[in-house]
């Protein structure tokens, strides 16, 4: 325990003695290179690489850095993040990670998340005295001829120290007898060869065994030693050493030669017979992992693989073959075993860094990955090739040995590919070649970068006119190939070109697009609106778009004809027309004028004859609404005929509307006077009564009639001056007085008489009932009240 303690405080001085040489410095490469001595207690200070890099060490999380890590690799190193100071997080020893290599180092990769940079990191291990040197076996048996001369040369064992330079083994001494001494020579190598040199005649018989002890030193501080114990037995004479058939066996096997093979077979011949020319073979100057890997048959010299072989682990296997006699005489060869490589390990891909999501427009050369590709395999075997498909916008670009940077290569479209799966293969040049794959998942996260979208250019919409308050109208949808807020749509109505307020008669669902009417529209009001309907998203900045819409008014049959002429005042009276006794079948008596509010077919009109006092007298137009004479007039026929006209339109269901028509059988007005005041009656007592009112209402119809033609004259007197102060002079002569009184005239002075005359020439009685009426004062045409008549003087009924 003691011994082990000092070695331990040893260990430590010579620690503190190479942290005192410790170095760092910085490549123009980028590479961080750090010294440590081996043995460093776990947690040991390294190097502040926040310090190296130029960061600031209070901020240091805010960079990302962190040490790259590889799958089943021994991770020496850790890194404190509050500090940035690289710490040892195992123990380190040198001879077991690098063996007899003269220059040991791990490199290991920090990455700066932040920046997206790499740097590698190199730290060299140096060597401590932490090894004593070895004897392998430390007891040896040695048998020497007592008839070998004076100067004879002896192999002894050779002791082994895994440390390097000064800390190896640098001197042996041999003690505990006076007949040999020690002879060490270094080989071209720089490796020590101990023999043993007879210094005095061997006599078997004096002393048969000389035991002596061999130590073997290094230089380090504090020194290190090992003793192997030499018992050297005298034999008999033997004057003939074994010799190999050749000096150096070089062989060559592949790594995966199975257990049990043979290696290479050496041969040594001894001239000498009997015991002394029996030959044994064994190993000579091997570590203790070489003869672990391969064994030697002592009899036939035949070296078989005991073990399994690792091109990575190590390419070259050096050792001699030592063949000695009975007598002890004895000869070396070198052994020197080639392990050819195979590719027999497929490539490690490792990704060091990844983000799944990146957005669209992400620019091209964005940093989607970082991957390690390794390959434990040399030469060919071992040089990689990383590759992805080549349809995908992503390409691999390399940064650094064996680092890979997964980039994009194209603009990305979210509504093309939503995400992508992105295969990674590393394949190795061997042959065959070996491969490795790993996929990547990447999606793509959405911006606002596409306005919603109409379906139409533009939109033509039609309501049947008296819809109800609040009826659904039209539905738009417009679609936005966006995700979540960026694709929410809310829509809204904008003035067209009218001029009035939209919002009095119609709305729109913001979230569904659905147009409403406020109020009930009326086609002889409103036959078309026009109007925009914009849809906007909910990105930021918001996107939208616009479409032009036309609402057309569609017409319901809700208005009933309207009689223009002939008028009806309000009281329900209507004109009078007069049909000349000489009228010919087809003669135009009148025509009955009528409009409809409505459109197309609800305003067709169509005129029939529902009433007439003669039936067959009168024809009417069925779309011209002119009143015809169907045949002669006949003098039975009643003086005044009424007809009834029904109008109606061509709508679903049908409206119509009805004028009373009077006609008058008589060339002129004195006409009328004249038939009235010619129908007599054959004496009857009990008709006296008839015969005065007959004859009251001529001398009344003679008042009238001379009245009228004074007014007439008045009236056609102040129309000629305001007609010739207008327009010039006007010329009525040439015009027939019938025709100007019957059509233009009386026409129009008795549309607005309200009296009612019952003519019958077929009865010898006349009744004549009258109603007096109050007339609108504010129609230029003549009435009744303009004559002064008196109740009971009126000669005409309208119906």
């Amino acid at each position: 325990m003691g011994e082990t303690q000092k070695q331990r405080s040893s260990i430590n001085k010579g620690t503190l003695q190479y942290l005192i040489t410790l170095f760092v410095w910085k490549a123009v490469s980028g590479q961080i290179s750090y010294s440590i001595p081996e043995e460093m207690q776990k947690g040991s200070f390294v190097g502040n690489i926040a310090k190296d890099l130029g960061l600031d060490g209070k901020h240091l999380s805010e960079h990302g850095l962190r040490i790259i890590t590889r799958t089943g690799m021994i991770q020496y190193f850790a890194l404190n993040f509050n500090s940035g100071i690289l710490q040892t997080s195992e123990r380190i020893d040198r001879e077991a990670i690098c063996g007899q290599a003269e220059k040991c180092t791990l490199n290991f990769q920090v990455i700066m998340e932040k920046k997206l940079k790499i740097y590698g990191i190199e730290v060299e291990i140096l060597d401590i005295n932490d090894n004593d040197p070895q004897f392998h076996p430390w007891e040896q048996q040695l048998e020497i001829s007592e008839a070998s001369t004076l100067g004879s040369r002896f192999d002894l064992p050779q002791a082994e120290d895994p440390d390097l330079g000064i800390n190896s083994i640098q001197s042996y001494q041999l003690t505990g007898g006076s007949h040999f001494s020690l002879q060490v020579q270094m080989d071209e190598n720089g490796i020590r060869h101990t023999e043993l040199v007879l210094d005095k005649s061997l006599d078997r018989e004096e002393k048969s065994v000389h035991d002596l002890i061999l130590t073997a030193s290094d230089g380090g501080e504090p020194m290190r030693s090992g003793t192997a114990q030499i018992h050297v037995i005298v034999l008999d004479t033997n004057d003939n050493a074994p010799v190999f058939s050749q000096p150096v066996y070089e062989t060559s096997i592949t790594e995966n030669i199975p257990k049990g093979s043979t290696v290479v077979t050496v041969k040594a011949i001894d001239l000498d017979e009997g015991i002394y020319g029996e030959i044994k073979y064994l190993f000579f100057k091997i570590t203790n992992k070489f003869s672990q890997i391969f064994l030697l048959n002592s009899t036939t010299g035949e070296i078989t693989l005991g073990g399994n072989l690792d091109y990575e682990e190590s390419s070259l296997y050096e050792f001699e073959v030592q063949a000695k006699d009975g007598g002890g005489l004895s000869g070396r060869s070198k052994v020197v075993i080639f392990v050819v490589d195979l590719n027999d390990h497929a490539p490690e891909l490792e990704v060091t860094y990844l983000t799944n999501d990146i957005f669209e427009d992400s620019p091209v050369g964005t940093v989607v990955a970082i991957l390690n590709a390794q390959d434990s395999d040399s030469g060919s075997n071992g040089d990689i090739t990383c590759s992805i498909d080549p349809d995908l916008p992503f390409r691999l670009k390399k940064s650094m040995d064996n680092f890979y940077s997964l980039v994009t290569d194209d603009v990305l479209d979210r509504e093309k590919v939503a995400s992508y799966s992105i295969t990674l293969t590393a394949a190795d040049h061997g042959i065959p070649p070996l491969s490795t794959t790993t996929v990547i998942a990447v999606s793509l996260l959405d911006t606002n970068d596409n306005p919603p979208l109409f379906a139409e250019s533009a939109y033509t919409s039609y309501l049947l006119e008296n819809n109800l308050r609040g009826a659904s109208i039209f539905s738009f949808k417009a679609d936005d190939p966006d995700w979540e807020e960026n694709s929410r749509i809310t829509y809204s109505i904008m003035s067209g070109h009218d001029q009035f307020p939209l919002s009095s008669y119609l709305s729109i669902n913001s979230e569904t697009g659905v147009v409403y009417a406020l109020n009930s529209f009326d086609y002889e009001e409103l036959q078309e609106i026009n109007f925009w309907v914009k849809a906007k998203d909910g990105g930021s900045p918001p996107l939208s778009s616009n479409v032009s819409v036309t609402l057309l008014i569609l017409d319901q049959n809700d208005n009933a004809p309207q009689i223009l002429y002939p008028s009806t005042p309000t009281d329900g009276s209507t004109g009078v027309e007069l049909a000349p006794h000489f009228s010919e079948p087809g003669y135009l008596v009148t025509k009955v004028v009528a409009v409809d509010a409505d459109s197309g077919q609800n305003a067709w009109l169509s005129y029939q004859l529902l009433k007439a006092t003669e039936p067959g007298l009168f024809t009417i137009g069925l779309h011209t609404g002119e009143i015809r004479t169907a045949r002669f007039f006949l003098d039975k026929d009643a003086l005044k005929q009424s007809l009834v006209v029904l109008v109606k339109d061509n709508g679903q269901p049908p409206l119509s509307a009805s004028v009373t028509v009077t006609v008058v059988l008589a060339d002129n007005i004195p006409d009328i006077l004249t038939d009235l005041s010619s129908i007599s009656a054959p004496p009857d007592p009990q008709s006296d009564l008839t015969f005065y009112l007959v004859v009251a209402v001529a001398f009344v119809s003679c008042l009238f009639f001379t009245f009228l033609l004074v007014l007439l004259a008045i009236r056609m007197y102040r129309w000629r001056t305001s007609h010739l102060c207008d327009s010039g002079s006007v010329n009525f002569s040439g015009v027939p007085v019938s025709q100007f009184v019957g059509i233009e005239g009386v026409r129009a002075f008795l549309h607005s008489y309200c009296q009612e005359v019952s003519l019958t020439r077929d009865s010898r009685k006349n009744q004549f009932s009258s109603q007096q009426q109050t007339c609108d004062t504010s129609d230029p045409i003549l009435t009744f009240e303009d004559l002064n008549l008196n109740n009971g003087d009126q000669i005409i009924e309208v119906s």
